[in-house]
C-alpha cells in the first residue's frame, strides 16, 4: 500500500486527469438510468397479488388503471370524450358507460343503484386501463395525454396519477437537494476546517465519487426515486470524515518529514488502514438491508454500499493528488478553525462518567419502547402535497362517489354467471363496499351478456378470467380495508379457488407483512455482520457487544421521539434509518475506541487513556456529525415529498444524537468496563 500510495502521489497530475475523464461515462451512465416511482413494484414476485398484475397484463392487456371523473358533461360528448382517450398511445381501454353502450342507452332507463355507479349529481365516472406498470415513462405518458384530452372539467385519480405527479415533483427538486447539501456542507467545513480551500477539495472529490457511483447505477437498468433522490446526500454525509481523517494525518506527518510527498504516501497508507474497518461496517449496514424481501431495500443498500466503496477509493486516490497539487494554495487560505478546543471533554467525562453511565441507564427502557412502537404510514398519496392534480382527483372521488379505493377481481371465465351474481351480491353486504361492477352493473340487470358485441366484451373477460371491480370507502392501508380485503378473499375463494383480489389495496396489505418480516431480519442482519466486523478488527469479546449496545441505544434514540410527538414516519423509514444511523454511527466509536486501546497499550492509565481518546476523536467527530446533519437536515426542510422529508430529517436528527452518545455515553461506559475489556480482549494482555 505504501508503495502504491507513493506512485500516486508522484504521477498526481496523470491520477487527476484519469478521474475527470471518467466522469464522461459516468454522466451518460446517470443520464440513462431509468427511475421507478411506484413503490409496489418492489414487492415479492411470488405475492398472488404481484401474479395477478401480471396476468391481468398478459390477458387483458391492462397495466395501470385510473379512475376518470368528469364534471357537467353531456352522454353524448362524454362518449366522445371515452373515445378519443382511447386513441391515446398506449391507453388499452376505457370502460365507460356512455361510450360501451354507444350514448345510444339513456341513463334514465338504468335502475337507480346502477345509474349511480357511473353518475352521482353532474359528475360521471369511467375506468381508464393502460397497457404498461403504474410507474412506466408510457403510462405516465399517457396520464399527461388523458388530462389534455379530457380538458380542465377532468379529474385523473388513482396510483399512475399519483405516480405521475411524484416523478414531477422529485424531478424538479433533486437538483435543489444536492445543492442544499453542498451548501450547508461546505458551510460547515469552512467554519471548522483550517483552510478555506479545504471545504472545496473534499466537496468536489466526493461530488466525482458520487457521479461515479450513481453513472455506474446504468448497469442496474433503474432504481428507485428514494435511491436516487437521497443517495448523493447520503454519500456525501457517510463518506466526509473519510476526507478528513486523511487530511489530519497528512498534517500528522508533515510535522514529522520535511518530503511533503513522502508525508502524502504515509497519510494515504494510515488513512486506508484506519478507515478500512469502519467502512467495512458501513458496507455491512448497507448490504443488510439487501435481504429485504421488499426489494426497495435492495435498490438501496446496492447503492449505497457502493457509494461507501467509491467514496473509500475517492478518499485514498483522488483526494491526495488534489491536495497535493494545491497545497501551496491551500496554505495561503489558511485560518484558525472557528471550532472550540474541545480538549476539555475528555476530562468533563473522566470526571463524570458515574453520572453519564446513570443517565445512560434511565434512557434505556423509554428508548427502546418508543422505538418498538413508533407509528408509521403506507399510504404515500396521504403526504403529498395536496394541491396536487393527483390527490385532488383521490379527494373528489371519495366525496362525489364516496370511493377511496379500488380493488380488482380476475374470476376464472368459466364460472357461471349465476355464481358470479351470487358472489357480488354476498360482496356488496361487506362492510365499506359500495359497488362490485361486473358486466351486469355496466348493462344493467336483466341484459343478456350475448348481445354484447364482442369486441366490447374483451375488454373486461378473456379465455381464462373475467374481470370486476370493487369500490371501496376505505382508505389503503387501513385497518378497515385489511379487514375488507381478508372478507373479500374468503367470499372470492368460496366460488372460484382460483380467483384473485389485486389493485392498490390488496398489495399494500402485503406490504405491511413484508416491511414487519423485513424489519426483524435487517436488524438481525445488521447487528451479527457489524458484530462481526468489530470482533475482527478489535479482536476482543466484550467491544463488540458494548458498541452495537451502543450504537443500537442512538438508534433508539432517535426513532423513539415520532412515538412520543404522535408523529408517523413512513413505513420504509425504521428499516432504513437503523441502518444509514448504524453504518455512520460505527465509525465514530470504532475511531474512539481504537484509540482508546492504543493509550492504555502505550501505558495511560483507563482515565487518561478514556481522557485522551475522547479529546483527540472530538473534533473529527463533531465535524463529521455537523456536516452529516448539515447535509441532510436542509433538504430534509425543504423537500415537500414526505418520504424524502422525513428520512432526512431523521437522518441528521440521528447525527447529533450519534455524536452525543459516542462522546459521552461511550467514554463513560470505556472508563465503568476498562477491567472486562482488558481481561476480553487479545492484544490488551499489556495493560493488564
Amino acid at each position: 500500500m505504501k508503495g502504491f500510495a507513493r506512485w500516486l502521489v508522484r504521477h498526481r497530475a496523470l491520477v487527476i486527469v484519469i478521474c475527470l475523464v471518467l466522469m464522461i461515462p459516468s454522466v451518460l451512465g446517470m443520464a440513462a438510468t431509468k427511475t421507478k416511482y411506484d413503490l409496489l413494484y418492489y414487492l415479492p414476485q411470488e405475492l398472488e397479488t404481484v401474479q395477478g398484475q401480471e396476468i391481468l397484463l398478459q390477458d387483458f392487456g391492462k397495466g395501470a388503471f385510473s379512475l376518470l371523473i368528469t364534471e357537467g358533461m353531456p352522454l353524448k360528448a362524454q362518449e366522445k370524450m371515452e373515445n378519443a382517450i382511447r386513441e391515446i398511445p398506449h391507453v388499452e381501454s376505457v370502460i365507460g358507460y356512455a361510450s360501451i353502450t354507444k350514448g345510444a342507452l339513456p341513463l334514465d332507463i338504468i335502475p337507480t343503484n346502477y345509474r349511480e355507479l357511473f353518475q352521482r349529481g353532474g359528475c360521471m365516472l369511467s375506468a381508464v386501463f393502460f397497457d404498461s406498470g403504474s410507474s412506466a415513462e408510457e403510462t405516465m405518458e399517457a396520464i399527461r395525454r388523458v388530462r389534455t384530452v379530457a380538458g380542465e372539467g377532468c379529474f385523473v385519480s388513482g396510483l399512475s396519477a399519483v405516480v405521475t405527479d411524484t416523478k414531477q415533483l422529485v424531478e424538479d427538486q433533486e437538483a435543489i437537494y444536492v445543492g442544499i447539501a453542498v451548501a450547508l456542507c461546505a458551510l460547515v467545513l469552512t467554519l471548522t476546517m483550517d483552510s478555506f480551500l479545504l471545504p472545496l477539495i473534499f466537496l468536489c472529490c466526493i461530488g466525482v465519487s458520487i457521479l461515479y457511483n450513481m453513472g455506474t447505477n446504468y448497469f442496474f437498468g433503474e432504481i428507485s426515486y428514494i435511491t436516487k433522490a437521497v443517495a448523493a446526500v447520503l454519500q456525501l454525509g457517510v463518506t466526509l470524515d473519510y476526507s478528513i481523517f486523511l487530511w489530519h494525518s497528512y498534517k500528522e506527518q508533515k510535522a514529522l518529514t520535511e518530503d511533503r510527498d513522502e508525508a502524502m504516501a504515509s497519510a494515504i497508507h494510515l488513512t486506508f488502514t484506519s478507515i478500512l474497518g469502519s467502512s467495512l461496517t458501513t458496507v455491512a449496514g448497507f448490504i443488510s438491508i439487501c435481504f429485504m424481501s421488499f426489494t426497495l431495500g435492495r435498490d438501496l443498500g446496492v447503492v449505497m454500499s457502493k457509494g461507501v466503496i467509491l467514496g473509500v477509493l475517492g478518499t485514498v486516490v483522488l483526494l491526495p493528488c488534489v491536495i497535493r497539487a494545491l497545497d501551496g494554495a491551500i496554505g495561503k487560505t489558511s485560518h484558525k478553525p472557528l471550532l472550540p478546543n474541545l480538549h476539555f471533554l475528555g476530562s468533563f467525562v473522566s470526571k463524570h462518567y458515574k453520572a453519564l453511565c446513570v443517565i445512560l441507564a434511565l434512557m434505556i427502557v423509554p428508548a427502546f419502547y418508543g422505538y418498538m412502537n413508533a407509528p408509521v404510514y403506507y399510504d404515500m398519496s396521504k403526504v403529498m402535497p395536496q394541491e396536487l392534480p393527483s390527490i385532488i382527483a383521490n379527494k373528489k372521488l371519495a366525496e362525489t362517489f364516496d370511493m377511496a379505493t379500488t380493488h380488482l377481481l380476475l374470476v376464472d371465465a368459466d364460472v357461471s354467471q349465476k355464481d358470479v351474481r351470487a358472489m357480488t351480491k354476498e360482496m356488496e353486504q361487506v362492510d365499506g363496499v359500495k359497488a362490485v361492477i361486473g358486466i351486469d352493473s355496466l348493462l344493467g340487470a336483466g341484459i343478456p351478456e350475448s348481445i354484447v358485441p364482442k369486441d366490447v366484451l374483451s375488454i373486461i373477460k378473456s379465455d381464462r378470467y373475467q374481470l370486476m371491480l370493487i369500490n371501496s370507502a376505505y382508505v389503503i392501508s387501513t385497518d378497515e380495508v385489511n379487514v375488507q380485503i381478508d372478507e373479500l378473499n374468503g367470499i372470492l375463494k368460496k366460488y372460484d379457488q382460483g380467483g384473485m383480489l389485486i389493485g392498490e389495496a390488496p398489495c399494500t396489505k402485503d406490504l405491511i407483512a413484508c416491511t414487519d418480516h423485513d424489519f426483524t431480519v435487517v436488524s438481525l442482519i445488521s447487528i451479527a455482520a457489524i458484530f462481526l466486523i468489530i470482533l475482527l478488527v478489535q479482536k476482543s469479546l466484550t467491544l463488540p457487544v458494548l458498541l452495537v449496545a451502543i450504537i443500537e441505544l442512538a438508534i433508539a434514540a432517535n426513532l423513539c421521539v415520532p412515538c412520543y410527538l404522535h408523529e408517523e414516519l413512513p413505513f420504509v423509514g425504521p428499516i432504513l434509518i437503523s441502518t444509514i444511523q448504524l453504518g455512520a454511527t460505527v465509525d465514530y466509536a470504532i475511531l474512539l475506541t481504537t484509540r482508546y486501546k492504543q493509550n492504555r497499550l502505550n501505558g495511560m492509565n483507563k482515565g487518561s487513556a478514556v481522557n485522551q481518546a475522547t479529546a483527540s476523536s472530538a473534533q473529527s467527530v463533531l465535524v463529521s456529525g455537523i456536516g452529516f446533519f448539515a447535509a441532510t437536515y436542509g433538504v430534509g426542510l425543504y423537500s415537500n415529498v414526505a418520504i424524502i422529508s422525513t428520512m432526512c430529517r431523521l437522518i441528521a436528527r440521528g447525527a447529533l444524537i450519534s455524536v452525543a452518545v459516542v462522546l459521552l455515553l461511550l467514554p463513560a461506559v470505556l472508563l465503568l468496563l476498562d477491567k472486562l475489556i482488558v481481561r476480553t480482549t487479545f492484544d490488551m494482555k499489556a495493560a493488564r
